[in-house]
């Protein structure tokens, strides 16, 4: 079931701005609760299962919320938050602008960009996101958290237990994309269809390059974008240290939207057409606090 949360997290776009600039603003993610814990994997692929109830982006994370990150943490651009691509104009980049001096960079990026997905993000670019969000946004840690990082930018890192705000794992990600909980089906195509169109998803060149999160149709759990506009990563080591891919981006065919379009990325690559989304196990809601009572101490759920 869809659920937007005005949380901690948020999204930070005003139409009629030209630029977005907002230096220490606070993100909203939008959440999709995806529950039937303990479902059966794909029949068709060994993908799909998961033991836990947990949250995942409805969208992508955009070019403004990754800005807000930057205007955060990015001042002196440590362990390169802020790669070339993102900078690159046109279909191959975010379009994000870096002003000023080390120390005291600002990033902006205009409206017309401010709602795609950002690209150009490392793996532990990703990372580091997660654990910014996690660790409360504003001065919040981006080295620990969800991944203790400490400065690495190679090699493999894995999500620690508990972990607040972390990159998916495929299995999350995939059964948010092709799994029906209502009848415990997947489907090939994550519009809930065993078919996709163009009015469907952002891919084979349709629309010439990424477009705004949200657009097509939602998946049966209500996630957007998980096929097409951007590949995104997930927390998969497949070989070596390169980690996983999935949902193809508006260039390929639809053969990379489908169930069976498994990629593989170096994590310290910036490729111009991977972003990412997160996920999150929530806490307890306040009616399971109240039929527990008062004086009882509850954690977050660990992945």
């Amino acid at each position: 079931m869809k659920q937007s949360l005005t949380s901690t997290f948020g999204l930070a776009v005003l139409a009629g701005i030209s630029l977005v600039t907002p230096a220490f603003a606070v993100v909203t993610m939008s959440w999709t609760s995806i529950g039937n814990p303990n479902n059966a994997a794909d029949p068709s692929t060994p993908y799909g299962s998961v033991d836990h109830a947990y949250d995942i982006g409805t969208y992508e994370v955009t070019n403004a919320q990754y800005v807000d990150f930057l205007n955060a943490k990015g001042a002196s651009n440590s362990n390169g938050i802020y790669t070339g691509t993102m900078g690159n104009t046109g279909a191959y980049g975010s379009n994000i602008l870096q002003s000023g001096f080390s120390g005291g960079y600002t990033y902006s990026v205009s409206s017309t960009y401010a709602n795609q997905p950002v690209v150009g993000v490392t793996w532990f670019d990703a990372a580091r996101f997660s654990n910014w969000l996690g660790n409360g946004q504003g001065s919040g840690s981006m080295e620990t958290g969800a991944y203790t990082l400490n400065g690495a930018t190679s090699g493999i890192i894995n999500v620690n237990p508990g972990a607040a705000v972390y990159i998916p794992s495929e299995n999350e990600w995939y059964k948010a994309a092709y799994y029906n909980g209502a009848n415990s089906t997947y489907s090939l195509y994550p519009n809930g269809l065993n078919t996709i169109t163009a009015a469907d998803a952002n891919y084979n060149g349709a629309l010439g390059g990424a477009t705004d999160v949200g657009y097509g149709k939602a998946s049966s759990s209500g996630t957007f974008g998980q096929g097409g506009n951007a590949w995104e990563w997930n927390d998969a080591v497949i070989s070596g240290s390169s980690r996983g891919l999935r949902g193809g981006s508006w260039g390929n065919s639809a053969f990379g939207l489908a169930s069976s379009g498994r990629g593989i990325g170096g994590p310290s690559v910036e490729y111009d057409i991977v972003g990412f989304r997160v996920a999150s196990v929530p806490e307890p809601t306040s009616v399971f606090l109240a039929i527990f009572g008062s004086g009882v101490m509850l954690t977050r759920r660990k992945r």
